[in-house]
Parts: C-alpha cells; structure tokens; sequence
C-alpha cells in the first residue's frame, strides 16, 4: 500500500480549519443575533437548555415576544396554559429569529424552551386596563352560528382522522408497504384540516405530530411518535416493521383528540386568531424546509390545511362582510392567490416537496403571509381591540 502523500495530510487539515471556522462563525452570529435589540415587546433567547429570561412578567393585552434561537438545533417555542397551546412559533433555525404577538389575558402561562426534554419557563401576565377592554368589547351573539358551524367541522374532520389512522394501522399491521404509505398520506389529510386547534392540545401534539428534530435522540428518541414516527418507518426505512404498535397509539390519541374537538371551548377571540396564525405558522415553519422530511409529501398537506383555514375564513367572513365589504374581498382575494399558487406548483408534477424550487416555495410562503396580514385586521375590524 502506498504512503498517503503530503498533499493529502494538507487536504484534512484544511477541511478541519474550515469545520472550526464554521463553527466559530456560527457561534458568534448567533451570539450576535442574540444580543441584538428588538422593538417586540420581550425579547427571549433559547440556548441549549433553557430561555433567557426564564421567567418574564407582561401586562395583559396584546405582547409581542422576538424569539433568538442560540442553539445549534432548530427550535419551537410556546405559551402554554395547561396543556393548551395559546401561541407558538415553530422550526425557527439556528441562528435566527422569530416574532409572535399575541393576546394574553391575566394569568401563570408556561414557556417551552428547546428541546420538549428541557425545563419549561414561566409567563405571568398581570392585570391591565387594555385586557379588560379587550375581554369585554364582542359579544356571543355575532358569532353563535359561525361556532356551532365550526363545532361541526371539528367533529367530522376528528372522525375522519380516527378513521384514517384505523386503515392506517391495519394496513401497517398487514405488512403491506405500499399500501400503508398510501394509507400514511390518507391519514394525514383531516388532521391537517383541524390543526389550527388541534396543535394547542400540547401533549396530544407532542405524541400525535411530534418532529424528530426538537427531541434529545432525534429519531431514535423513545418519544419520536405519532405520523413521523410512522412515515420514518415507511418512507426512510422502507418497512413496517415494528410500527403497530406506533399505529396502535396513533388511533388511541387521535380518539382522544376527537373526543376534545367535541368539548373544547370556542370563543370569538380563538375563532378570528386560528386562521391567520395557522397562515403564519405554515409560513414561517413549513415551507422553508418542508414538514414531512421522508415522504415528501407536503403539498397535499398544505392542500388539507388550506381546507381548515378557508373553512374558519369563510366563517368570519359572514361577520366581516356586515361590518368592513372592503376587507372581506381582500380575504377572499388572497385566499384564492395562494390557492392559484399552490395549484400552480402542484400541476408542474412535483414528485417530492424536496423538488419544489426554493423561489417556489419563498412565493407561497409570501402568498400565506400576506393572507396572514389581512387576517390580523379582522380583530379592529370586528371590533376585538
């Protein structure tokens, strides 16, 4: 065997600098970012273990909060009460940052930070004159029919999923691969549908919908569950081995979730927020990197999620029309823009999300943040704050 030659030793070493240099180079932006003032409300830093701060106290109303990610992992961060989910801001990537605003009544919320394994901070909100404002100026009864409608929805849609998950499982059970993948892709739809609440049931999501990437292990994590558990499995290992049981559980808390899609509170204020912070979040958290990294599968799944915005859009429509016409057709006017975009990309035959070019995907996400944007002025519109 020959002696490596000089050049090669050079070669390594170069590659090695460069490594450190990355790294370095990382380290300080992120740092940087970190330290960089922001015009939110409350800026939080997330490290590797925790937020800093890790406690913060905000007056009631509605807070903007700028989220640095210092990490070296891409991150979600939360606000929770219980195990609900008031706000979040999801797949924010080292490096980076993220701005949420959102409407904070009185009370001891959670903060997730990192990693699901990390210790949570906490949120207190105090009382203010702008919370009691907000809390007392809509009334029930604009919204009545719009609330039971939706109620609906979220039953059949929860049924649907349970179903769904059910083929799912039997085809896993069966050993058929092709048919689980395809049952896999079926499953997904209703759950997509009803997401802008389902995800503010923490721990359901967390074994439901949960991504590899914000677990200690990543996929070989023992709470890498639900669906991308599943697609792992399916689209990366290329069998169903071992997976009933996954699929078992999956049924179980997808029961669980339809059977809270029925009980859970609804009030004006959640109806008119879900849409435009479901538009953002998929914005923000989806399209950038894709949601479904093994099957690839995302643009049928935004087709889904885009069914639950419109069906919640269409509903606050019937109380905007009345009060702002001028706002109503601009809703409607970039409902259907992002719909006409979505359709574009999927008629050019995109095997995979991975195949979408990265323009493609900057003008949908651009398509769903301008929806966003009109969606946030139906609260003054209606009369919300």
């Amino acid at each position: 065997m020959s002696k490596p030659s000089k050049g090669i030793y050079l070669a390594i070493a170069a590659a090695g600098a460069l490594a450190v240099a990355g790294g370095v180079t990382f380290w300080y932006a992120a740092q940087k970012n970190a330290a960089t003032q922001t015009t939110a409300d409350q800026l939080v830093t997330v490290n590797a273990t925790t937020c800093e701060p890790n406690t913060i106290t905000v007056p009631g109303g509605r807070r903007s909060f700028e989220i640095v990610n210092a990490s070296d992992r891409p991150i979600e961060w939360e606000i929770l009460d219980g195990v609900m989910v008031v706000a979040e801001r999801e797949n924010i990537a080292p490096g980076f940052r993220s701005t949420l605003e959102v409407q904070l009544a009185p009370g001891e919320y959670a903060i997730t930070c990192g990693l699901l394994s990390n210790p949570r901070g906490t949120l207190t909100v105090t009382p203010s004159d702008e919370a009691a404002a907000a809390a007392s100026e809509v009334t029930l009864r604009k919204f009545l029919g719009p609330l039971s409608e939706y109620r609906v929805y979220l039953v059949m849609q929860g049924n649907a999923a349970v179903k769904a998950a059910e083929a799912l499982r039997d085809a896993v059970a069966a050993g058929d691969l092709e048919a689980a993948r395809e049952a896999w892709r079926q499953a997904r739809l209703p759950y997509r549908r009803v997401e802008p609440l389902a995800y503010r049931f923490s721990d359901l999501e967390e074994r439901i919908d949960v991504h590899a990437a914000y677990l200690a292990k990543r996929e070989a994590d023992p709470a890498f569950t639900g669906y991308h558990r599943i697609e792992y499995g399916l689209f990366a290992e290329n069998s169903t081995e071992g997976l009933t049981p996954v699929a078992e559980a999956l049924v179980k808390d997808l029961t669980e979730l339809a059977a809270r899609l029925k009980q859970a509170p609804l009030d004006p204020g959640l109806l008119i927020e879900m849409p435009g912070e479901s538009a953002l979040q998929i914005a923000q958290g989806q399209l950038p990197q894709g949601d479904n990294l093994y099957a690839g599968n995302d643009l049928e799944d935004l087709g889904a999620s885009l069914d639950g915005i419109e069906k919640l859009t269409t509903l606050l429509r019937q109380v905007v029309s009345q009060v702002d016409p001028a706002l109503d057709k601009v809703i409607e006017q970039d409902l259907q823009a992002t719909r006409a975009r979505l359709a574009t990309i999927t008629a050019e035959g995109h095997p995979s999300y991975g195949d979408v070019p990265k323009e493609q995907r900057e003008a949908l996400a651009a398509d769903l943040t301008q929806l966003f944007e009109s969606l946030r002025k139906l609260q003054p519109a209606i009369g919300m704050n």
